[in-house]
Protein backbone atom coordinates (compact mmCIF):
# COMPACT_ATOMS: atom_id res chain seq x y z
CA UNK A 1 0.00 0.00 0.00
CA UNK A 2 2.72 2.51 0.78
CA UNK A 3 4.41 1.67 -2.52
CA UNK A 4 1.10 2.21 -4.32
CA UNK A 5 0.37 5.51 -2.56
CA UNK A 6 3.90 6.85 -3.08
CA UNK A 7 3.97 6.02 -6.79
CA UNK A 8 0.47 7.40 -7.38
CA UNK A 9 2.12 10.83 -6.91
CA UNK A 10 3.87 10.28 -10.27
CA UNK A 11 0.41 10.23 -11.89
CA UNK A 12 -1.02 12.98 -9.68
CA UNK A 13 1.80 15.33 -10.74
CA UNK A 14 0.96 15.59 -14.48
CA UNK A 15 -2.78 15.74 -13.61
CA UNK A 16 -2.29 18.67 -11.18
CA UNK A 17 0.24 20.33 -13.51
CA UNK A 18 -2.38 20.42 -16.28
CA UNK A 19 -5.39 21.15 -14.03
CA UNK A 20 -3.78 24.10 -12.22
CA UNK A 21 -1.47 25.18 -15.10
CA UNK A 22 1.67 24.83 -12.95
CA UNK A 23 5.34 24.96 -13.95
CA UNK A 24 7.81 22.21 -12.93
CA UNK A 25 8.94 24.07 -9.79
CA UNK A 26 5.35 24.55 -8.58
CA UNK A 27 4.13 21.02 -9.32
CA UNK A 28 7.16 19.48 -7.57
CA UNK A 29 5.67 20.86 -4.33
CA UNK A 30 3.68 17.59 -4.44
CA UNK A 31 6.86 15.59 -3.79
CA UNK A 32 8.30 18.32 -1.54
CA UNK A 33 5.22 18.15 0.70
CA UNK A 34 4.94 14.36 0.61
CA UNK A 35 8.58 13.57 1.33
CA UNK A 36 9.06 16.63 3.55
CA UNK A 37 6.65 14.92 5.95
CA UNK A 38 9.22 12.15 6.43
CA UNK A 39 11.72 14.71 7.72
CA UNK A 40 9.32 16.70 9.88
CA UNK A 41 7.47 13.69 11.28
CA UNK A 42 10.35 11.16 11.44
CA UNK A 43 11.27 11.84 15.10
CA UNK A 44 7.65 12.14 16.33
CA UNK A 45 6.93 8.88 14.48
CA UNK A 46 9.92 7.28 16.21
CA UNK A 47 8.60 8.37 19.61
CA UNK A 48 5.13 7.08 18.74
CA UNK A 49 6.50 3.67 17.69
CA UNK A 50 8.67 3.56 20.86
CA UNK A 51 5.55 4.17 22.96
CA UNK A 52 3.21 1.83 21.05
CA UNK A 53 5.61 -0.90 19.90
CA UNK A 54 6.05 -2.13 16.33
CA UNK A 55 2.63 -3.77 15.82
CA UNK A 56 0.50 -0.88 17.14
CA UNK A 57 2.81 1.53 15.31
CA UNK A 58 1.95 -0.18 12.01
CA UNK A 59 -1.78 0.06 12.85
CA UNK A 60 -1.44 3.79 13.70
CA UNK A 61 0.45 4.46 10.45
CA UNK A 62 -2.24 2.78 8.34
CA UNK A 63 -5.04 4.69 10.11
CA UNK A 64 -3.34 8.10 9.71
CA UNK A 65 -2.66 7.38 6.02
CA UNK A 66 -6.36 6.50 5.61
CA UNK A 67 -7.38 9.87 7.08
CA UNK A 68 -5.00 11.62 4.64
CA UNK A 69 -6.50 9.74 1.67
CA UNK A 70 -9.99 10.86 2.78
CA UNK A 71 -8.70 14.47 2.63
CA UNK A 72 -8.60 14.25 -1.18
CA UNK A 73 -12.41 14.40 -1.27
CA UNK A 74 -12.73 18.01 0.00
CA UNK A 75 -9.47 19.06 -1.74
CA UNK A 76 -10.80 17.97 -5.14
CA UNK A 77 -14.29 19.38 -4.46
CA UNK A 78 -12.81 22.80 -3.55
CA UNK A 79 -10.35 22.61 -6.52
CA UNK A 80 -7.59 24.11 -4.34
CA UNK A 81 -3.94 23.13 -4.90
CA UNK A 82 -2.92 23.92 -1.25
CA UNK A 83 -5.71 21.59 -0.04
CA UNK A 84 -4.22 18.74 -2.11
CA UNK A 85 -0.83 19.44 -0.51
CA UNK A 86 -2.39 19.38 2.98
CA UNK A 87 -4.05 16.00 2.35
CA UNK A 88 -0.76 14.65 0.97
CA UNK A 89 1.07 15.77 4.12
CA UNK A 90 -1.32 13.83 6.38
CA UNK A 91 -1.11 10.79 4.08
CA UNK A 92 2.71 10.93 4.12
CA UNK A 93 2.71 11.28 7.93
CA UNK A 94 0.88 7.95 8.14
CA UNK A 95 3.36 6.32 5.77
CA UNK A 96 6.25 7.78 7.84
CA UNK A 97 4.90 6.06 10.97
CA UNK A 98 4.38 2.87 8.96
CA UNK A 99 7.96 2.90 7.63
CA UNK A 100 9.53 3.70 11.03
CA UNK A 101 7.70 0.69 12.48
CA UNK A 102 7.74 -1.83 9.62
CA UNK A 103 11.24 -1.53 8.12
CA UNK A 104 13.28 -2.33 11.26
CA UNK A 105 10.64 -4.86 12.31
CA UNK A 106 11.13 -6.89 9.13
CA UNK A 107 14.93 -6.57 9.37
CA UNK A 108 14.85 -7.85 12.97
CA UNK A 109 12.53 -10.83 12.39
CA UNK A 110 15.42 -13.25 11.86
CA UNK A 111 19.23 -13.60 11.70
CA UNK A 112 21.21 -10.37 11.15
CA UNK A 113 23.15 -12.00 8.30
CA UNK A 114 20.02 -12.24 6.13
CA UNK A 115 18.36 -8.96 7.21
CA UNK A 116 19.13 -7.27 3.84
CA UNK A 117 17.65 -10.24 1.99
CA UNK A 118 14.50 -10.26 4.17
CA UNK A 119 13.92 -6.51 3.88
CA UNK A 120 14.48 -6.69 0.10
CA UNK A 121 11.77 -9.36 -0.16
CA UNK A 122 9.34 -7.18 1.80
CA UNK A 123 10.25 -4.18 -0.37
CA UNK A 124 9.54 -6.30 -3.48
CA UNK A 125 5.87 -6.27 -2.46
CA UNK A 126 6.19 -2.50 -1.98
CA UNK A 127 7.39 -2.43 -5.61
CA UNK A 128 4.37 -4.47 -6.71
CA UNK A 129 2.30 -1.53 -5.46
CA UNK A 130 4.45 0.96 -7.38
CA UNK A 131 4.06 -1.22 -10.51
CA UNK A 132 0.26 -1.21 -10.25
CA UNK A 133 -0.18 2.48 -9.36
CA UNK A 134 0.69 4.05 -12.76
CA UNK A 135 -1.69 1.65 -14.59
CA UNK A 136 -4.42 2.35 -12.06
CA UNK A 137 -3.76 6.12 -12.01
CA UNK A 138 -3.31 6.41 -15.77
CA UNK A 139 -6.67 4.72 -16.33
CA UNK A 140 -8.66 6.62 -13.68
CA UNK A 141 -6.84 9.96 -13.30
CA UNK A 142 -5.08 10.73 -16.61
CA UNK A 143 -7.87 9.42 -18.86
CA UNK A 144 -9.64 12.82 -18.69
CA UNK A 145 -8.74 15.39 -21.33
CA UNK A 146 -7.34 18.48 -19.57
CA UNK A 147 -8.15 21.86 -21.09
CA UNK A 148 -5.61 24.71 -21.29
CA UNK A 149 -6.51 28.21 -19.88
CA UNK A 150 -7.70 29.49 -23.30
CA UNK A 151 -10.04 26.52 -23.80
CA UNK A 152 -11.32 26.84 -20.23
CA UNK A 153 -12.02 30.59 -20.62
CA UNK A 154 -14.06 29.86 -23.77
CA UNK A 155 -16.50 27.66 -21.81
CA UNK A 156 -19.77 28.98 -20.38
CA UNK A 157 -19.77 29.36 -16.56
CA UNK A 158 -22.01 26.29 -16.13
CA UNK A 159 -19.68 24.23 -18.38
CA UNK A 160 -16.66 25.41 -16.37
CA UNK A 161 -18.29 24.15 -13.16
CA UNK A 162 -19.12 20.83 -14.81
CA UNK A 163 -15.53 20.53 -16.05
CA UNK A 164 -14.09 21.22 -12.58
CA UNK A 165 -16.48 18.64 -11.07
CA UNK A 166 -15.29 16.06 -13.63
CA UNK A 167 -11.62 16.79 -12.81
CA UNK A 168 -12.35 16.50 -9.08
CA UNK A 169 -14.16 13.19 -9.48
CA UNK A 170 -11.12 11.74 -11.33
CA UNK A 171 -9.12 12.11 -8.10
CA UNK A 172 -11.82 11.63 -5.46
CA UNK A 173 -12.86 8.09 -6.41
CA UNK A 174 -9.40 6.46 -6.37
CA UNK A 175 -8.35 8.03 -3.06
CA UNK A 176 -11.62 7.23 -1.26
CA UNK A 177 -11.14 3.61 -2.35
CA UNK A 178 -7.59 3.68 -1.01
CA UNK A 179 -8.78 5.11 2.32
CA UNK A 180 -11.21 2.18 2.76
CA UNK A 181 -8.43 -0.35 2.01
CA UNK A 182 -6.06 1.36 4.49
CA UNK A 183 -8.63 1.25 7.31
CA UNK A 184 -9.36 -2.42 6.59
CA UNK A 185 -5.62 -3.20 6.67
CA UNK A 186 -5.29 -1.43 10.02
CA UNK A 187 -8.02 -3.67 11.45
CA UNK A 188 -6.39 -6.78 9.94
CA UNK A 189 -2.96 -6.00 11.46
CA UNK A 190 -4.59 -5.21 14.82
CA UNK A 191 -6.23 -8.66 14.87
CA UNK A 192 -3.09 -10.50 13.67
CA UNK A 193 -0.69 -11.97 16.28
CA UNK A 194 2.87 -10.59 15.88
CA UNK A 195 5.96 -10.84 18.16
CA UNK A 196 6.75 -7.67 20.14
CA UNK A 197 10.60 -7.46 19.72
CA UNK A 198 10.72 -4.86 22.52
CA UNK A 199 14.50 -5.42 22.97
CA UNK A 200 15.15 -3.42 19.76
CA UNK A 201 13.09 -0.37 20.76
CA UNK A 202 13.62 2.61 23.08
CA UNK A 203 11.83 0.63 25.83
CA UNK A 204 14.97 -1.48 26.20
CA UNK A 205 17.38 1.45 25.78
CA UNK A 206 18.22 1.84 29.46
CA UNK A 207 21.20 4.06 28.65
CA UNK A 208 18.94 6.42 26.67
CA UNK A 209 21.29 7.04 23.75
CA UNK A 210 20.82 10.38 21.97
CA UNK A 211 20.36 10.82 18.23
CA UNK A 212 23.83 12.42 18.15
CA UNK A 213 25.33 9.26 19.67
CA UNK A 214 23.57 7.13 17.05
CA UNK A 215 24.94 9.37 14.27
CA UNK A 216 28.46 9.06 15.74
CA UNK A 217 28.52 5.60 14.16
CA UNK A 218 29.86 6.37 10.65
CA UNK A 219 27.86 3.63 8.92
CA UNK A 220 24.67 5.22 10.28
CA UNK A 221 25.64 8.77 9.21
CA UNK A 222 26.70 7.65 5.73
CA UNK A 223 23.54 5.49 5.55
CA UNK A 224 21.32 8.50 6.32
CA UNK A 225 22.99 10.35 3.43
CA UNK A 226 22.65 7.21 1.28
CA UNK A 227 18.88 7.05 1.84
CA UNK A 228 18.64 10.82 1.16
CA UNK A 229 20.40 10.58 -2.20
CA UNK A 230 18.84 7.26 -3.25
CA UNK A 231 15.23 8.28 -2.58
CA UNK A 232 15.92 11.68 -4.16
CA UNK A 233 17.18 10.05 -7.37
CA UNK A 234 14.45 7.39 -7.54
CA UNK A 235 11.58 9.82 -6.89
CA UNK A 236 13.00 12.51 -9.16
CA UNK A 237 13.26 10.14 -12.13
CA UNK A 238 9.76 8.71 -11.51
CA UNK A 239 8.23 12.18 -11.03
CA UNK A 240 9.51 13.57 -14.32
CA UNK A 241 9.11 10.41 -16.38
CA UNK A 242 5.60 11.08 -17.74
CA UNK A 243 6.63 14.56 -18.92
CA UNK A 244 10.03 13.29 -20.13
CA UNK A 245 8.59 10.43 -22.21
CA UNK A 246 5.99 12.83 -23.65
CA UNK A 247 8.74 15.05 -25.15
CA UNK A 248 8.81 14.90 -28.99
CA UNK A 249 12.52 13.96 -29.18
CA UNK A 250 12.26 11.22 -26.49
CA UNK A 251 9.07 9.11 -26.70
CA UNK A 252 6.49 11.48 -28.24
CA UNK A 253 3.78 9.73 -26.16
CA UNK A 254 0.52 10.95 -24.67
CA UNK A 255 0.48 11.29 -20.86
CA UNK A 256 -1.73 8.20 -20.53
CA UNK A 257 0.65 6.13 -22.73
CA UNK A 258 3.68 7.42 -20.80
CA UNK A 259 2.06 6.39 -17.49
CA UNK A 260 2.21 2.75 -18.64
CA UNK A 261 5.97 3.02 -19.15
CA UNK A 262 6.29 4.45 -15.62
CA UNK A 263 4.81 1.11 -14.49
CA UNK A 264 7.74 -0.68 -16.13
CA UNK A 265 10.19 1.62 -14.32
CA UNK A 266 8.69 0.59 -10.97
CA UNK A 267 8.01 -2.96 -12.18
CA UNK A 268 11.75 -3.33 -12.87
CA UNK A 269 12.39 -2.51 -9.21
CA UNK A 270 9.89 -5.22 -8.20
CA UNK A 271 11.56 -7.88 -10.37
CA UNK A 272 15.01 -6.80 -9.13
CA UNK A 273 13.90 -7.04 -5.50
CA UNK A 274 12.44 -10.52 -5.80
CA UNK A 275 15.67 -11.64 -7.52
CA UNK A 276 17.82 -9.58 -5.14
CA UNK A 277 16.31 -11.13 -2.01
CA UNK A 278 17.63 -14.49 -3.26
CA UNK A 279 20.98 -13.20 -4.63
CA UNK A 280 21.84 -11.35 -1.39
CA UNK A 281 21.55 -14.54 0.61
CA UNK A 282 24.72 -15.63 -1.31
CA UNK A 283 26.59 -12.44 -2.25
CA UNK A 284 27.88 -9.43 -0.31
CA UNK A 285 25.14 -6.76 -0.05
CA UNK A 286 27.82 -4.03 -0.10
CA UNK A 287 29.37 -5.18 -3.40
CA UNK A 288 25.96 -5.67 -5.01
CA UNK A 289 24.87 -2.18 -3.91
CA UNK A 290 27.99 -0.54 -5.38
CA UNK A 291 27.63 -2.49 -8.66
CA UNK A 292 23.95 -1.59 -9.14
CA UNK A 293 24.60 2.08 -8.34
CA UNK A 294 27.45 2.22 -10.89
CA UNK A 295 25.17 0.70 -13.57
CA UNK A 296 22.50 3.30 -12.82
CA UNK A 297 25.01 6.13 -13.09
CA UNK A 298 25.88 4.85 -16.57
CA UNK A 299 22.19 4.56 -17.53
CA UNK A 300 21.48 8.17 -16.45
CA UNK A 301 24.50 9.35 -18.45
CA UNK A 302 23.19 7.39 -21.46
CA UNK A 303 19.72 8.97 -21.35
CA UNK A 304 21.26 12.45 -21.08
CA UNK A 305 23.53 11.89 -24.10
CA UNK A 306 20.88 10.35 -26.39
CA UNK A 307 17.34 10.78 -27.73
CA UNK A 308 14.52 8.54 -28.98
CA UNK A 309 14.34 4.88 -27.97
CA UNK A 310 17.84 4.79 -26.44
CA UNK A 311 17.02 7.67 -24.08
CA UNK A 312 13.59 6.22 -23.35
CA UNK A 313 14.60 2.65 -22.50
CA UNK A 314 17.78 3.59 -20.63
CA UNK A 315 15.80 5.70 -18.16
CA UNK A 316 13.15 2.97 -17.72
CA UNK A 317 15.91 0.38 -17.08
CA UNK A 318 17.11 2.38 -14.06
CA UNK A 319 14.17 0.92 -12.10
CA UNK A 320 15.61 -2.60 -12.33
CA UNK A 321 18.88 -1.56 -10.68
CA UNK A 322 17.17 0.70 -8.12
CA UNK A 323 15.68 -2.51 -6.76
CA UNK A 324 17.97 -3.49 -3.89
CA UNK A 325 19.16 -0.01 -2.93
CA UNK A 326 16.67 1.19 -0.30
CA UNK A 327 16.40 -2.08 1.68
CA UNK A 328 20.16 -2.68 1.47
CA UNK A 329 21.14 0.83 2.60
CA UNK A 330 18.52 0.62 5.38
CA UNK A 331 19.66 -2.81 6.62
CA UNK A 332 23.35 -1.76 6.55
CA UNK A 333 22.49 1.48 8.34
CA UNK A 334 20.89 -0.25 11.37
CA UNK A 335 23.46 -3.07 11.56
CA UNK A 336 24.66 -4.06 15.08
CA UNK A 337 22.91 -1.20 16.91
CA UNK A 338 20.86 -3.20 19.47
CA UNK A 339 18.52 -0.92 21.46
CA UNK A 340 19.58 2.07 19.32
CA UNK A 341 17.90 0.44 16.28
CA UNK A 342 14.59 2.33 16.50
CA UNK A 343 16.41 5.70 16.78
CA UNK A 344 18.58 4.85 13.78
CA UNK A 345 15.42 3.80 11.94
CA UNK A 346 13.84 7.21 12.64
CA UNK A 347 16.92 8.98 11.26
CA UNK A 348 16.97 6.80 8.13
CA UNK A 349 13.26 7.43 7.54
CA UNK A 350 13.77 11.19 8.02
CA UNK A 351 16.39 10.98 5.26
CA UNK A 352 13.59 10.07 2.83
CA UNK A 353 13.23 13.88 2.69
CA UNK A 354 15.63 13.49 -0.24
CA UNK A 355 12.46 12.69 -2.20
CA UNK A 356 11.33 16.26 -1.44
CA UNK A 357 14.61 18.10 -2.02
CA UNK A 358 16.13 16.44 -5.11
CA UNK A 359 12.98 16.56 -7.34
CA UNK A 360 12.41 20.19 -6.30
CA UNK A 361 15.99 21.08 -7.27
CA UNK A 362 15.64 19.16 -10.52
CA UNK A 363 12.40 21.04 -11.23
CA UNK A 364 14.19 24.38 -10.82
CA UNK A 365 17.04 23.17 -13.06
CA UNK A 366 14.55 21.82 -15.66
CA UNK A 367 12.80 25.20 -15.82
CA UNK A 368 16.16 26.84 -16.64
CA UNK A 369 18.12 24.34 -18.78
CA UNK A 370 15.44 21.88 -19.90
CA UNK A 371 14.35 18.52 -18.52
CA UNK A 372 16.77 16.45 -20.61
CA UNK A 373 19.90 17.96 -19.05
CA UNK A 374 18.46 18.24 -15.52
CA UNK A 375 19.07 14.51 -14.95
CA UNK A 376 22.69 15.18 -13.98
CA UNK A 377 21.37 15.58 -10.41
CA UNK A 378 20.26 11.89 -10.07
CA UNK A 379 23.61 10.95 -11.67
CA UNK A 380 25.48 12.55 -8.75
CA UNK A 381 23.19 10.75 -6.28
CA UNK A 382 24.06 7.32 -7.73
CA UNK A 383 27.78 8.10 -7.58
CA UNK A 384 27.43 8.71 -3.82
CA UNK A 385 25.73 5.32 -3.41
CA UNK A 386 28.72 3.69 -5.14
CA UNK A 387 30.87 5.22 -2.36
CA UNK A 388 28.48 3.94 0.35
CA UNK A 389 28.62 0.40 -0.97
CA UNK A 390 32.41 0.40 -1.34
CA UNK A 391 33.41 2.22 1.85
CA UNK A 392 30.75 4.20 3.75
CA UNK A 393 28.74 1.18 4.95
CA UNK A 394 31.66 -0.57 6.68
CA UNK A 395 31.21 -0.97 10.44
CA UNK A 396 33.62 1.29 12.35
CA UNK A 397 33.63 2.30 15.99
CA UNK A 398 32.46 5.85 16.64
CA UNK A 399 35.98 6.73 17.76
CA UNK A 400 37.58 5.72 14.42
Amino acid sequence: MWGFLTCLNDILIPHLKSSFQLNYTEVMLVQFTFFGAYFLMGMPAGRLVAALGYKKGIVAGLAIAGIGALGFWPAAALHLYPAFLGALFVLATGITVLQVAANPYVALLGPEKTSSSRLTLAQALNSFGTFLAPWFGGLLILSNVVKNPTELAALAPADQLAYQAQQAHAVQGPYIGLAVVLFLLAVFVWLFRLPALAEATDKDDHGRHSFAEVLSHPHVLFGVLGIFFYVGAEVSIGSFMVNYLSMPDIGHLSEQQAAKYVSWYWGGAMIGRFAGSWIMAWFSPRKLLATFAAINALLVATTMLSTGNVAMYSIIAIGLFNSIMFPTIFALGIERLGPMTSKASSLLIMAIVGGAVIPQLQGVIADHVGLHHAFFLPLLCYLYIVFYGVSGSKIRSSAD
